[in-house]
Parts: structure tokens; sequence; C-alpha cells
């Protein structure tokens, strides 16, 4: 049976993380009140903004944004997102 969490970010109970996403005190947070769901959907986030604003995420500077881009997300409030991109449109009859 898979572990829930009462997810910060959507505010129910759902499946939560296997394990840390990393070590420390930040991590045992997210580990304790952040959803699956919530995380894959910040993995997607921070990519396209690495992508976006030609991050090095081997420099202080970029991973102090991130992390707080990373709060914001997932506490509802409004982040930094990547400019100019407009999600793929599905289309229903395919």
């Amino acid at each position: 049976m898979s572990r829930t969490v009462m997810c910060r970010k959507y505010q129910t109970e759902l499946e939560g993380l296997d394990r840390a996403p990393f070590p420390g005190p930040k991590g045992q947070d997210i580990f304790e009140h952040v959803s699956k769901k919530a995380w894959q959907e910040w993995l997607h986030e921070q990519t396209m903004l690495i992508n976006e604003k030609h991050l090095n995420v081997m420099d202080p500077q970029a991973k102090a944004f991130l992390d707080e881009q990373r709060e914001r997300f997932l506490n509802n409030e409004n982040y930094e997102k990547a400019e100019g991109y407009t999600p793929v449109a599905h289309d229903a009859n395919k």
C-alpha cells in the first residue's frame, strides 16, 4: 500500500514520495507534506525555468532562485514561470 500525505499544494490526501528528494530538513519537509503529483509537476516547472533562463544549477544564485521558486510553487504562491511557454493542446478526437 502506498504512503499518503496531506499535500501542501493540493490540500488533500495524495500519494506521497517514496523518499525525501534531497537530504536535510527541507527534503524531509517535502517528503512529509508534498505529494508525488505535486513534486513531479515542480520538476517539470523547474526544468523549464532552467532551460528558459539558461541557469547553471552549480551556481549558488541559481540554486537560491530555484529554491525560492520551488517553495512558492509548492505553497500555491506566485512563482516565476518560463516565458513564452504555451502548453500543447491535446486533441480529444485522437
